[in-house]
């Protein structure tokens, strides 16, 4: 039997610094909030040394100790704790801390957070407390909400939640969501390492042991990842459970275990494998301690000359110099478009040149990686002459970005990120960035330290002083009373604006129609090109107004031959005056009805017969387009002889009576409509003259 043990096993570093403090307190007066980690074993080991697991802050006594574990605790739990004296040893993981780090900032700035985990988890629970419990728990890809719609999401994760799982929640997340999604992969880069291998070794192996304690999240992720790409998966708290003869007639067997076993309890089910006679451990912990051993004199960066000696569908089996020990080599490392096991066997017993990649946690050898080296080093003098170059952002320390280009290490200074100060740098991570090499280091640790920002001043700059030449052209022919063609991009409720040889200019809702409109679209589309006059350019301030209503005939240009003398028209009453009524003919046309023109009889003010908003019939006695001015009859239109004068709705005369003192018009304000009438003739000589010829 092989047996294959994986190489991310045993405490990650956040488990192992919580256990570690906890395991070395005085006990007298210690408590652990929760269990430490998710495993029994672990558990009983802190009870044994004397400290108290609790599960509530209400159990633990002002004054005293408390332990918060990796997975963390909502906000207000410090508080309260500082307001009763409690001290914390605060072990919260790093990575957890900066999932509640961005929740707390995104809740703040108004989104909506969604946290992708299981919901009774206690980290999940322990991130509610960072927004005030204003979150959705998802664990379902299938079940996304669809009020998501409407909303702004910041969507985190569980750190120890399915990578799987998380890429298509958040794929069908964005299919609901019409809105902006601020998506942050917190997945612990251990947790997602720890995945990646179990799938590979599943694939490998006949069978495959995970050991972990069965409460704890990442093992039973591990547990379902396996179960995926391997039948023969079984789930092992601790070595009492495994059962040989289950095993016995596999040809490989892989071991895997979670975040939160002790190597202890690896280490004793290799043992209890190693027992049996029929077992030949290839990747036991004295094997694993001697491999490491023998690598040491391996160098990372080292060239080194191997031989081929097997040819498999995964790639080449190799002897390096000095060893009888086959190793590995990937096809994704070999220097081929695309790897053929048959193409490799006549090969057998030739020497390829290989780089050493990797020496930790175990060898790792690249041809491609060679001339993908000679390719840098030619990029890298074009590089530092200022080339441009892109990178994806790997990750963030407290100076700035990080990323990797070939084997050179890159970084970029918070400043040298964009113009202005950058408050959040996580939000970079796995965006590409555009860059200029500030400095290159090629000896020692290679190392890129370079500027986005340059990138985007210069760019800024351009588009800056091209907007400025294109702005001193545009005010050099402009001029108000120009006639211009512009296309109306966006509208307002003030107006529109409008794209003129490209600058923006502003048509007011005023000046789109001589009778005024409600929205701007009643007169103008977006998207479509007008004529406009000119009606302000300001260099200074950048502003230009433009008028379409002033290119368009007003209503009044439009009177001669549409009305005449002697015609009759209907209208409406817009306004009452003490020496006669408005009545609006069309939109932007209105005449007057001189009190004496509204009934046979004598009456005092037209309010006694006139409502704002009557429709009524009248004649044309006279109509001046240039003065803008008409002169009605509504009596005219009376049957002759017939003295009865218009009479209100019962109960309005009163009332208009009191709300108006009856007077007739002075001459003042006659006079005043008169002085435009045709010819200079006033008002009363044209109704005199007009009952005459009756």
């Amino acid at each position: 039997m092989n047996i294959i043990m994986a190489k991310h096993c045993g405490f990650c570093s956040g488990v192992k610094y919580a256990v570690d403090t906890a395991m070395s307190l005085d006990p007298s007066n210690a408590y652990v909030l929760g269990e430490i980690i998710h495993n029994e074993a672990v558990v009983q080991a802190i009870k044994d040394k004397g400290l108290k697991v609790v599960e509530s802050l209400d159990e633990i006594p002002d004054g005293s100790t408390v332990v918060f574990r990796s997975h963390g605790v909502p906000e207000n739990y410090y508080e309260i704790c500082n307001r009763r004296n409690i001290k914390v040893i605060d072990c919260t993981c790093a990575f957890v801390k900066r999932t509640q780090k961005i929740v707390k900032e995104q809740f703040a700035e108004g989104k909506f957070i969604v946290i992708i985990g299981e919901p009774e988890h206690p980290e999940v629970v322990g991130l509610l407390g960072w927004c005030n419990g204003s979150a959705a728990v998802i664990n379902n890809p299938d079940a996304i909400p669809a009020e998501f719609a409407s909303k702004e999401l910041c969507v985190v994760c569980q750190t120890t939640f399915s990578a799987e799982k998380f890429e298509k929640i958040i794929k069908n997340i964005r299919k609901v969501c019409e809105k902006t999604v601020a998506v942050f992969k917190t997945i612990c880069y251990t947790t997602v390492e720890r995945q990646k291998e179990v799938e590979e070794l599943a694939s490998q192996c006949e069978a495959i042991l995970v050991v972990g304690g069965m409460n704890s999240s990442n093992t039973a992720k591990l547990y379902e990842i396996a179960k995926k790409h391997c039948k023969n998966v079984f789930r092992l708290a601790d070595a009492d459970d495994l059962n040989y003869t289950k095993l016995k007639n596999f040809k490989s067997v892989g071991i895997v275990s979670g975040a939160s076993t002790p190597n202890a309890q690896t280490r004793e089910v290799l043992l209890k494998m190693e027992e049996n006679t029929e077992v030949k451990a290839t990747s036991s912990m004295a094997d694993v301690v001697a491999k490491i051993d023998s690598e040491s004199k391996f160098r990372k960066g080292q060239t080194v000359h191997a031989t081929i000696s097997q040819a498999t569908d995964e790639g080449l089996q190799i002897l390096l110099p000095f060893s009888k020990k086959e190793v590995a080599l990937s096809k994704d490392e070999l220097d081929c478009e695309v790897y053929n096991a048959a193409d490799y066997v006549s090969k057998i017993g030739e020497t390829i040149e290989l780089l050493v990649v990797e020496l930790k946690p175990s060898l790792k050898l690249s041809q491609k990686m060679i001339k993908l080296l000679a390719e840098e080093e030619a990029l890298s003098s074009e590089i530092e002459n200022g080339k441009e170059f892109t990178v994806v952002c790997t990750g963030t320390n407290k100076g700035g970005l990080t990323a990797q280009l070939g084997t050179y290490q890159v970084f970029v200074p918070a400043k040298e990120i964009r113009p202005g100060f950058v408050k959040d740098l996580t939000k970079y991570e796995g965006k590409t960035l555009r860059l200029r090499a500030l400095e290159i280091k090629k000896s020692g640790r290679k190392e890129i330290i370079a500027s986005q920002r340059v990138i985007l001043q210069e760019e800024r700059d351009a588009r800056d002083a091209a907007k400025a030449e294109q702005e001193d052209e545009f005010f050099a022919n402009i001029a108000v009373g120009d006639v211009v063609e512009g296309k109306v991009e966006r509208v307002t409720g003030f107006g529109a604006f409008v794209s003129v040889n490209g600058f923006d200019c502003l048509a007011h809702i005023s000046d789109l129609s001589w009778t005024g409109v409600d929205a701007v679209t009643d007169v103008l589309e977006i998207g479509k090109t007008y004529q406009f006059q000119v009606l302000k350019a300001d260099k200074e301030s950048k502003k230009v107004s433009i008028g379409y209503k002033q290119l368009q005939p007003q209503p009044w240009d439009l009177v001669d031959g549409k009305y005449n003398v002697g015609d009759i028209v209907h209208g409406k009453v817009v306004r009452i005056v003490p020496f006669g009524a408005f009545i609006e003919i069309e939109k932007g046309i209105d005449g007057l009805v001189h009190v004496s023109q509204i009934s046979h009889e004598r009456i005092e003010t037209p309010a006694t017969c006139l409502n704002v908003g009557d429709e009524v019939d009248a004649k044309i006695l006279a109509v001046d387009s240039y003065a803008r001015k008409m002169n009605l009859s509504i009596k005219a239109l009376l049957p002759e002889g017939e003295k009865k004068r218009p009479q209100k709705a019962e109960g309005e005369e009163g009332t208009a009576k009191k709300s108006r003192a009856p007077r007739r018009a002075n001459d003042d304000e006659v006079s005043s409509w008169n002085e435009g009438s045709i010819g200079g003739t006033s008002i009363g000589d044209l109704l005199a003259s007009a009952q005459k010829n009756k």
